[in-house]
């Protein structure tokens, strides 16, 4: 009796599922175009990126972002948060396409949640099914769970190959292993070379309400030249795009007669991006000899603050590096064997925001840049809040 109970129950679930599967499946065949983001710096913005320029084209498309905060944005660029009663699970992903489908949507851009790379497989092969696959670029982060290697989050990355597609990318290390997962999934490789990205003139950039990147920009007007719509309207519908949290904006207050500007690179997380983002941070403000280095680490990724640890050394000179979140002592010690001298480093592991601020203001002269790096939670995105809501821009 038991048995009959138990298989009766296996065979409910079985049906159950087989049922579910073949629904998503009708809601995915209602999508016309489906944009699967992936890679390991930029994917939010280039999400942002291309569902504006789709919607500027006529196309009514969707977007889901995981970002610094999940957001799902409509077809009317309003914006809602992803509600997730367990925590952040790639189930989700299920959800927003049920959503879309059940709205209308032509186009679902979605950027691609899943670390571990048999999951980013999964997401692709069986989730999305995309039309245009994007992989930004592959760095080195995350390394615990897709490296250890560069090349193997590369590897990991190219789990979100679809098949019978097209696959965007403006990775320019690895094109080898890229042409040879699309040749295994039977898609085309459309690279974004350097010279697309110049091709992106600083006439084009202007307009936008933070600073993007060239390269995204001419990644994300490549996918839309080949959903149909044209350059110029494209760009058009970029620069209204409302930027994730993390985006680099500058924030600029006028304390008491002493200027801070402070720049949030907090998402731009592995050394090479951070490193961009401090070197153009500094071009962009050359009057300010004053420079601060904000870097905000965690105690759960020890190898991310080891490799920023070993990298600054090599970088531009701060004029202070201010060490706050948890794990500090990783980083310091790193960029001390480095040649980083000791007293440059001031740890502010356990300060809240208003004693990061004053910390700050214990080392700013009249005027001062602050940039900050490492990564966006907990203190991060609480210091760009600070300065945003006391900014001269509001944000």
């Amino acid at each position: 009796m038991f048995f009959i109970i138990l298989l009766t129950m296996i065979l409910i679930l079985v049906a159950l599922g087989s049922a579910e599967y073949l629904l998503h499946k009708h809601y995915l065949k209602k999508i016309r175009i489906r944009v699967h983001v992936n890679g390991t710096r930029g994917k939010s913005s280039v999400t942002r990126l291309i569902a504006a320029a789709l919607r500027e084209g006529g196309i009514k498309a969707f977007a889901k972002t995981t970002g610094t905060l999940p957001r799902v944005i409509t077809d009317k660029a309003i914006e809602y948060p992803v509600f997730r009663p367990i925590g952040a699970n790639i189930i989700e992903q299920l959800r927003i396409v049920a959503f879309v489908a059940r709205n209308g949507a032509d186009a679902l851009v979605i950027e691609c949640m899943a670390l571990q790379p048999h999951l980013q497989s999964l997401t692709e092969l069986k989730m999305i099914r995309s039309t245009h696959g994007v992989i930004t670029n592959a760095r080195p982060d995350h390394l615990d769970v897709m490296g250890p290697t560069e090349q193997d989050v590369a590897l990991a990355l190219l789990g979100s190959t679809p098949v019978n597609s097209r696959l965007y990318t403006a990775e320019r290390d690895y094109v080898g292993l890229f042409r040879e997962a699309c040749e295994d999934r039977n898609s085309s490789l459309e690279l974004v070379t350097a010279e697309d990205v110049r091709e992106v003139s600083d006439d084009d950039m202007e307009g936008f309400a933070y600073v993007e990147h060239k390269e995204n920009v001419a990644l994300a007007l490549r996918v839309c030249a080949d959903c149909g719509v044209p350059r110029e309207v494209a760009l058009a519908g970029m620069r209204r795009v409302k930027p994730d949290n993390g985006a680099m904006l500058d924030y600029e207050i006028d304390y008491f007669g002493r200027r801070l500007v402070f720049i949030n690179g907090f998402a731009a997380n592995d050394p090479e991006s951070s490193e961009i983002i401090w070197n153009m941070s500094m071009e962009r403000h050359p009057d300010l000899e004053n420079r601060i280095m904000i870097l905000n680490m965690r105690g759960d990724r020890p190898d991310r603050s080891r490799q920023i640890g070993e990298a600054i050394p090599a970088w531009q000179k701060a004029s202070r590096y201010i060490v706050i979140g948890s794990g500090t002592h990783v980083l310091i010690e790193r960029g001390v064997d480095g040649g980083i001298e000791p007293n440059l480093f001031i740890n502010a592991e356990g300060l809240d925001v208003e004693g990061i601020f004053e910390t700050i203001l214990d080392n700013a002269q009249e005027s001062v840049l602050i940039v900050g790096i490492g990564n966006i939670k907990n203190e991060g995105l609480d210091l760009v809040r600070y300065f945003r809501n006391r900014s001269k821009i509001g944000g």
